[in-house]
């Protein structure tokens, strides 16, 4: 297993955040250090889920987030609405958007990263690239930032894609002087593999700051906690079939100033 000295200890502020609650669904916002299901271990029960059947008993968990990723989770407050999202999911029919900070100049300020992954498992629960038995794992990426130490300012160009609406749109083209060392790029996964941003980030050559498993000792440094955010979700109510789209803040101190536009949902 990788880093079995890690010691699971998550956070108790804020202990839970709803961002939304009707009769159908739950939608959360899940801080980064926090198991979104319990594992086996006794010390690994808290959970998100766990968190939340204190407050509504039946609720149940129709997608993931890795442990160390903070952001949105939908969760069915009864079986047909668990049903219809988990549908949802299964035909990508979700539309997600990530915000991570990578190390790094990415130099191409849109792209797409399509690259099989399976699991590494004499290295478990680390996912690694396997062009013949690995499942089909797609995601798309646009450039916000690259940055050096001294600032935060925009390099990249305004561009709209067709993976929904760029996420730098207000923000000005500005040149950083020195060495620019870490990105802020907007991920749009396809697939939704275990660890997809992680490795196909890695795999682009820009490990996400502050990966524990995947990043080298420079980007593993350069930040305490896993800098992938879930930002963003979208998904057809199960009851109305009302198109909804819920946002939570980026967490990262360096991007407290940055507001993205809304999620497209064409």
């Amino acid at each position: 297993m990788a880093n079995p000295a890690f010691v699971y200890n998550p956070p108790l502020q804020p202990y839970l955040t709803i961002l939304y609650q009707d009769d159908d669904i739950l939608v959360a916002n899940k801080p980064s250090g926090l198991l979104s299901v319990p594992g086996k271990a006794e010390e690994h029960k808290d959970s998100l889920i766990s968190r939340v059947n204190t407050v509504f008993p039946t609720a149940t968990v129709v997608h993931r987030l890795d442990m160390a990723t903070s952001g949105i989770m939908v969760m069915a407050l009864n079986k047909e609405s668990h049903r219809h999202i988990s549908k949802q999911f299964e035909l990508r029919q979700t539309k997600k958007r990530y915000f991570a900070r990578v190390f790094g100049k990415v130099k191409s300020n849109q792209g797409e990263v399509n690259l099989p992954l399976i699991c590494d498992w004499p290295n478990r629960p680390k996912q690694m690239v396997d062009y013949e038995r690995g499942k089909k794992a797609l995601t798309h990426y646009e450039v916000v930032e690259v940055t050096s130490d001294e600032s935060h300012q925009v390099v990249s160009s305004k561009n709209d894609t067709s993976f929904g609406t760029s996420p730098g749109v207000n923000s000005p083209i500005s040149t950083v002087a020195g060495e620019e060392n870490e990105t802020l790029v907007a991920l749009y996964p396809v697939t939704g593999r275990s660890h997809q941003l992680r490795v196909h980030m890695l795999e682009l050559g820009h490990p996400i700051l502050g990966d524990r498993l995947y990043a080298h000792d420079e980007a593993l440094g350069m930040a305490e906690r896993l800098q992938l955010h879930a930002e963003s979700l979208s998904f057809a109510h199960p009851a109305s079939q009302d198109w909804l789209t819920f946002q939570t803040p980026i967490p990262f101190t360096a991007y407290a100033h940055y507001t993205p536009a809304p999620l497209s949902i064409d």
